[in-house]
């Protein structure tokens, strides 16, 4: 009887300590690891990452410049249900059980609501002006001009790697709900 109630004092402490886990990972605080090269010269395929998710948690606009995670699945409604298996997946991919979600991306932030993103000649204009990107890996190879206006609650996201990255470009606007978090270190 005693090993009983021991075992099951041991498995309530672990639920508890696993729940709490969650909710930690899910609301404030993540670690992650990158996947793929969008962000070069910065971050590098299998670098480790902490993401604040304070932003996500009180759907506030990221600033401009800030590195952050989003959900690319922009068509698609988030919940706290995807906020809950999240954390669970990325810890999977942090051990190296499993890779990261490919619905998870990391950029940086070039345009917040109301602003008008225009590329054009392989540069980025926010409302008229050039963006001062020294962060970059390379010149953006020229495309078909881009200009769009960021409505409501919604970010321009692009990677520092412009040649070899899926954004904004691709999948357009953001929405802030999208923003699972901010980068606030690396290893």
């Amino acid at each position: 009887m005693k090993l009983i109630k021991e075992i099951a004092d041991w498995a309530y402490s672990l639920a508890v300590a696993l729940a709490l886990a969650i909710v930690i990972n899910a609301f404030v605080f993540q670690p992650t690891r990158v996947v793929g090269n969008s962000m070069e010269p910065n971050l590098h395929n299998n670098d480790y990452v902490f993401v604040s998710k304070w932003s996500h948690t009180f759907a506030n606009v990221p600033e401009y410049g800030d590195i952050v995670i989003i959900d690319s699945r922009v068509f698609r409604e988030r919940s706290v249900k995807d906020d809950l298996a999240d954390p669970v997946s990325t810890y999977l991919s942090v051990a190296k059980l499993a890779e990261v979600d490919n619905h998870i991306w990391i950029k940086r932030v070039v345009g917040k609501p109301g602003d008008t993103i225009e590329i054009k000649d392989g540069k980025v204009y926010r409302n008229g002006t050039l963006l001062d990107e020294t962060y970059l890996k390379e010149t953006m190879r020229v495309a078909a001009p881009k200009k769009v206006i960021i409505p409501s609650n919604q970010v321009y996201v692009l990677g520092d790697n412009r040649n070899n990255s899926s954004d904004s470009r691709y999948i357009g606007p953001v929405p802030v709900s999208h923003v699972l978090g901010k980068v606030v270190m690396t290893l």
